[in-house]
């Protein structure tokens, strides 16, 4: 038994009382953990897994940005998990046109093993200072009369057990159950949360007889219908990453018979093993309006911080537990930790990725409401490096600016590129607001009221449902 599992048992039935708690063993809670233990506060992560479990996550394994980690837990005691570093581009397969489209990537992309990762930030949180308890699952929050945020209760291996803190930062994952037991009012926490703006996904690990050709590219497919996708993405050339997800705005798909179905028409899959399967629902939508409340602040896919077209949310997540924490540090050496002091932390998430992912929301958007097909066409006929930037910057010049041989290639599909077009300026709009994001919560129900008139014209471009 470890000298962390002897203080826990030690103190099982009793009350801890560290400066902050934090729910979720993920990258957000241990970025958001080590940033704080680094500065010399007490911080205890609850982690509902055991503890040979803990970071055993399912994900895509791609992770964008590697070369630009927050340095809390230092990228060397992280790259042991980087299983691929040679992938160069992304492979667009398109069935409906008979063709492979191409695109670079920019920046260091690695495919990972996201279960070794995942031990890897928690060796480099508890490195730190940052305390453990697995097997910890978190019943309610505990807020008082004003409302704020005082701390959890938990039930571990049957015992409950009671957190009192400054601050709880909830990292617990999409669709976090601490927010449903959160009484938000008179604060601006983002509640406008439903399951239709969130992404079922499923993926396995699968080990194939000989090299893949396609070992420097993340492979894209298109499912049946639109708003959904299948992935394979190469740990090394024989180790596959293969799974899908769809928007569950749409009928539901059987996930677990269509990746198969897909795997045995593919003949590098002939004789494949299957090590790995795991199951989980992403935050395909705009990040949270507010991810704070006095006493309470939410990073990673618990405040939807993940790139809605990709669902690749490691990095944002990391920075979100970064900039949580340094807010928190501030605001435990004044003694505030009210909204008003943790606002800034809504402000850096929104200028260094949230507008993007907000204008990226709006081409998830148009997604549900164009044909497959039409989509397909027009894809196989754009240039590869817009889609690229279309992908990972946020917004870019595409539309009518497409290179004429490129219009010429999508004869049949104008009226969609038109679509695109609009769908094009209505992202630009939305981006622009983003990055005049309020700089106190005084004028944030002005900035909301602005931003959602901007988005009743997204809806009227597209023809999509609403979305929020």
């Amino acid at each position: 038994m470890s000298s962390m599992e002897q203080s826990a048992t030690a103190t099982r039935q009793g009350t801890y009382t560290p400066d902050v708690v934090v729910v979720g063993a993920g990258t957000g809670g241990c970025y958001a953990a080590a940033t704080i233990a680094n500065a010399g506060y007490d911080v205890i992560v609850l982690e509902r897994k055991t503890e040979q479990e803990a970071g055993h996550i399912a994900c895509g394994d791609a992770l964008k940005g590697a070369d630009a980690f927050p340095s809390e837990i230092p990228k060397s005691e992280l790259e042991p998990a980087f299983t691929n570093t040679d992938v160069t581009h992304g492979r667009f397969e398109i069935p409906q046109e008979d063709t492979v489209l191409e695109i670079p990537i920019p920046g260091e992309l690695a495919v990972i093993d996201r279960w070794k990762y995942g031990r890897r930030i928690i060796e480099g949180a508890a490195s730190a200072g940052a305390e453990f308890h697995y097997e910890t699952v978190v019943q309610n929050v505990t807020q008082a009369d004003d409302g704020r945020v005082t701390g959890v209760r938990a039930i571990s291996r049957g015992d409950p057990i009671t957190y009192e803190a400054e601050l709880v930062v909830d990292g617990a994952g999409s669709l976090s159950l601490l927010q449903d037991t959160v009484t938000f009012d008179g604060s601006t926490f983002d509640t406008n949360v439903n399951y239709s703006q969130f992404c079922s996904a499923y993926r396995e690990i699968v080990h194939v007889e000989e090299p893949v050709e396609w070992s420097d590219a993340l492979v894209f497919k298109p499912t049946e219908r639109a708003a959904g996708y299948l992935w394979y993405f190469p740990r090394t050339d024989t180790e596959i990453n293969a799974g899908l997800g769809f928007q569950m705005t749409e009928q539901p798909m059987k996930l677990v018979e269509d990746l198969k179905r897909d795997l045995r028409a593919r003949p590098e899959f002939a004789g494949a093993e299957v090590e790995d399967k795991l199951g989980a629902a992403l935050p395909t939508r705009r990040p949270y309006d507010s991810a704070v409340h006095p006493g309470f602040v939410a990073v990673g896919d618990a405040a939807g911080h993940v790139n809605p077209t990709t669902g690749g949310g490691i990095a944002g997540a990391a920075y979100a537990g970064k900039y949580a924490g340094e807010q928190a540090i501030t605001g435990l050496e004044e003694g505030d930790l009210s909204e008003a002091m943790l606002w800034r932390y809504n402000e850096r998430v929104m200028d260094h990725y949230g507008a993007r992912y907000a204008a990226l929301d709006v081409y998830n958007i148009l997604s549900t409401a164009v044909d497959v097909d039409d989509l397909m066409g027009l894809l196989a006929a754009m240039p590869g490096d817009k889609l690229a930037e279309a992908l990972y910057s946020g917004s870019t010049d595409i539309g009518l600016k497409l290179k004429l041989e490129s219009l010429l290639k999508s004869r049949g599909h104008w009226g969609t590129i038109w679509n695109l077009y609009q769908t094009k300026r209505r992202a630009d709009e939305i981006l622009a607001h983003y990055e005049a994001y309020p700089s106190s919560p005084d004028g944030f129900e002005a900035w909301q009221a602005e931003r959602d008139d901007l988005m009743a014209a997204v809806y009227e471009t597209t023809g999509a449902d609403p979305k929020y």
